[in-house]
């Protein structure tokens, strides 16, 4: 059988850098349904959380098919999540929070980059 030719790929192409943002928000929304599903937070918490994650699960699908409303969930979704973060080191004084928080900063000032906006459409 002979092969057929394959087109070069065109268009925009992901970059590394938001392929890893998109698991690590995956990862993120993971533990935050799975504290929610096992009490971590009290009843109003719950209600709260399970919404935010599943939209930022829609959110990095759409990412990773370089949708632009993908890319705005998963931007507005990091940033958000370094406020949130920020939020819980003023009321409980942990560290890792603020280590969290710095992920979610930089993932938000990696998005907002003009290559990466230039990516998404």
């Amino acid at each position: 059988m002979s092969e057929v030719p394959r087109k070069p790929v065109q268009g925009p192409r992901m970059l590394p850098g938001m392929a890893m943002i998109s698991i690590f928000m995956l990862v993120v929304a993971l533990f935050g349904v799975f504290g929610a599903l096992n009490g971590v937070w009290n009843q109003q918490g719950k209600y709260v959380v399970l919404p935010v994650a599943t939209l930022l699960v829609v959110g990095v699908f759409g990412l990773l098919k370089l949708k632009r409303w993908g890319w705005a969930i998963v931007t507005a979704g990091s940033l958000l999540l370094s406020l949130g973060y920020l939020f819980g080191y003023t009321a409980t004084h942990d560290f890792r929070l603020i280590v969290m928080a710095g992920f979610g900063l930089v993932f938000f000032l990696y998005l907002i980059r003009m290559e990466v906006r230039d990516r998404v459409h």
